[in-house]
């Protein structure tokens, strides 16, 4: 499937929060940072955690289960938060667009 889907309203989605949802059997995480959305896949690389049940710092989700990194903006994954840190596989990204109250993201 092809195009843009609805997954969410701006309102379930408070500024600096997450939310996961499922679309077409894949786990996605919606970000709203400083009133701009993300999403990106909800299963940390390493060990599968749910990225919408950590924390959001300086553009980076955090997992809840061994703080491994992801950039909320390229899905890029790091074992640490300085620079140099171990690099971990990335999360697939998704783009996102806002019509009116409704988060789209397009799933290819």
């Amino acid at each position: 499937m092809t195009g843009f889907i609805r997954v969410a309203s701006v309102k379930d989605v408070s500024e600096g929060e997450m939310i996961g949802v499922k679309v077409n059997e894949k786990e996605i995480m919606i970000a709203n940072l400083s009133g701009r959305f993300y999403a990106i896949g909800n299963r940390c690389t390493h060990m599968k955690c749910l990225l919408s049940k950590g924390t959001i710092e300086e553009g980076k989700v955090i997992c809840p289960c061994h703080f491994a990194c992801f950039d909320l903006k390229t899905g890029e994954g790091f074992w640490g938060r300085e620079i140099g840190a171990i690099p971990l596989k990335p999360v697939p990204i998704y783009e996102v667009k806002v019509q009116g109250e409704d988060i789209l993201i397009k799933i290819d």
